[in-house]
């Protein structure tokens, strides 16, 4: 027989539960004020469940009391359930843009919940309806400087200082990260070709300076391969200048006397910040071994919270026709621009990305049937003083010299970049 007791606690637990449901389908009858007031106090004294019922009770009967909803939407951003968060907040956005403690609270919640990205698109939609507003655009910073773009977070919040002089929060947040800006970067990358038949390992190294200034970011590097059992080196110098809001160039320029490399080597490349997200781009590169090759090349980017898309496709004009490739790569960004996942999937061949093609005579191959896999993975330690990566990539290539054949190619690339004051 069951026992009695068992069933009297069977019989309160389930009363208990009972009335616990019909106080939560109770209508709403008191006075919103006096209940918004009384759930601040529980959530400011850790009652923070008790706080939440009682204001998404407030809420059945006055849907658009947009203070609580902002308020309740908090304190889950408080608890770390950013999803249930970023759905309180958006429904404030949406009937009431012009509420910017809810902007505020919001923007916030993506840089607590690691989206900086995200964060920054929200603060711009923000500053277009509250220009110039100091609050908005030092959160804006802040997300700069969480996706390592600490230059471009210094200049917003020097411009803040400039039109607000008194504004403490933004000199604080200055002198922060002036106490930690690394601008100066030292980097190492190693990688090794392993091909399934015909030839030997094919290794490739590089060291590399990166400065950030207020107008771009200039690298110099210099490139030692080791292939078809020949050494070969390789100055090059890559410059990202800004042009102005919005929009940037990306130029090349390097030099070799080893016929692993380009005699020459130059590049130029446009990049146009669209709206929703979108960047487009156009450019070239042109190779000169004992001939030229002009490659023309361009992008479309999208930025969707902290994931990132890009089409790139290569055209090579030449005596038979132009020949096309294209690659398109997915990152899902973490923390910041130094901590994400990539992918990349490509067909056919193009001389800048390739490195099987070391001569003009060889530029015939690029019409060739080739797909090429590669995931990679990076992060950073140290309070983002040390970047690290690892690459694996698998490409199935037609040989030249014996169209209707293929090998297989792993590459193997680690990288290491050290960032300084």
């Amino acid at each position: 027989m069951i026992n009695k007791s068992v069933v009297k606690l069977a019989l309160l637990l389930s009363f208990t539960y009972l009335t616990q449901i019909q106080a939560q389908e109770k209508p709403y009858n008191g006075n919103p004020d006096t209940s918004f007031e009384t759930a601040r106090k529980l959530a400011f004294n850790q009652q923070r469940k008790q706080a939440q019922d009682t204001l998404v009770h407030i809420l059945t009967k006055y849907p658009n009391y947009h203070d609580i909803r902002t308020f309740l939407a908090t304190t889950y951003s408080w608890d770390g359930d950013y999803k249930k968060a970023r759905k309180e907040f958006a429904s404030v956005i949406e009937k009431a843009p012009d509420n910017k403690e809810n902007w505020l609270a919001a923007i916030k919640n993506e840089s607590w919940a690691d989206a900086p990205y995200d964060a920054i698109q929200m603060a711009n939609s923000a500053l277009k309806i509250f220009p110039n507003d100091p609050d908005i655009t030092l959160l804006k910073a802040t997300a700069l400087k969480n996706t390592s773009n600490p230059v471009e977070a210094k200049t917003t919040v020097e411009d803040i200082i400039a039109k607000h002089p008194d504004n403490q929060n933004a000199k604080e947040f200055l002198e922060t990260l002036n106490g930690t800006l690394r601008t100066n970067s030292i980097g190492v990358r190693a990688a090794v070709d392993l091909y399934s038949k015909t030839f030997d390992p094919m290794q490739y190294y590089s060291l590399s300076y990166g400065k950030l200034t207020k107008y771009g970011s200039i690298i110099g590097r210099v490139n030692f391969n080791r292939r078809f059992g020949e050494n070969g080196a390789q100055l090059e110098v890559d410059m990202y200048p800004k042009i102005t809001k919005g929009l940037y160039a990306y130029l090349n320029v390097g030099y070799a006397n080893s016929f692993i490399f380009p005699d020459f080597r130059l590049g130029a490349e446009l990049y146009k910040s669209l709206p929703h997200g979108l960047e487009l781009s156009a450019g070239f590169r042109s190779l000169q071994y004992s001939t030229t090759t002009n490659i023309y090349t361009g992008s479309l980017g999208w930025y969707t919270g902290n994931s990132y898309w890009s089409l790139r496709p290569y055209f090579t004009p030449g005596d038979g026709g132009t020949s096309t490739s294209a690659a398109l790569t997915y990152r899902k960004y973490r923390s910041n621009a130094d901590n994400y996942l990539s992918l990349m999937f490509s067909m056919g061949v193009s001389p800048e990305v390739n490195q099987f093609i070391f001569d003009s005579n060889d530029v015939s191959i690029i019409r060739l049937q080739t797909q090429r896999f590669n995931v990679g993975y990076f992060f950073s330690t140290n309070k983002n003083k040390n970047a690290w990566g690892a690459q694996f990539d698998v490409a199935h290539q037609e040989i030249s010299f014996d169209p209707g054949n293929y090998f297989w190619i792993y590459s193997l690339t680690v990288t290491w970049d050290l960032k300084f004051k």
